[in-house]
């Protein structure tokens, strides 16, 4: 990993220890409950990483792809609560949601999505279905946090098809 890496892996866990620590001087209960669980949950990852053999603290990349992950589970709740009628509950997730996409980048555009898809194509020199893998690792490495990977794979599957 280089040194831009380590810089960004810096400035996510960094923005989120300053909100952590913004969330205790302010009190806010609920944020700080929040951004525990996230701070937890990259400790985790870390811990499980060194007992892989990994390096000592993850990637840039895996704390934005746990952070997805974590976004993802919150809407499921929120749609299991909204099913249930427990209104107070879905909104308790949503505003999770809304806290932890804070530490996530914008997602791109549709059309961004699409040049990234043509430009990693050509970058593979893809031509069939067979090719889908590669064309995904490269979208995954550099887009990690920016599109929905579950939407691109058939967008793909339908270039290479």
């Amino acid at each position: 990993m280089g040194r831009t890496g380590q810089v960004q892996q810096m400035d996510v866990r960094g923005r989120i220890e300053a909100s952590l620590k913004d969330a205790m001087r302010a009190r806010d209960a609920h944020r700080l409950s929040t951004l525990r669980l996230i701070t937890a949950a990259i400790k985790d990852r870390d811990i499980a990483a060194r007992s892989d053999g990994e390096q000592a603290r993850v990637d840039d990349a895996e704390v934005l792809a746990l952070l997805g992950r974590m976004v993802r589970q919150r809407q499921e709740s929120a749609r299991a609560y909204e099913e249930g009628g427990r209104l107070e509950l879905v909104e308790k997730e949503r505003a999770e949601i809304r806290m932890i996409e804070e530490f996530l980048p914008r997602p791109l555009s549709a059309d961004q999505v699409e040049a990234a898809i043509v430009a990693a194509i050509g970058e593979t020199g893809a031509t069939s279905l067979r090719d889908i893998g590669k064309v995904m690792a490269v979208l995954k490495s550099r887009h990690v946090g920016r599109m929905d990977f579950s939407a691109v794979g058939p967008q793909v599957k339908a270039r290479l098809g």
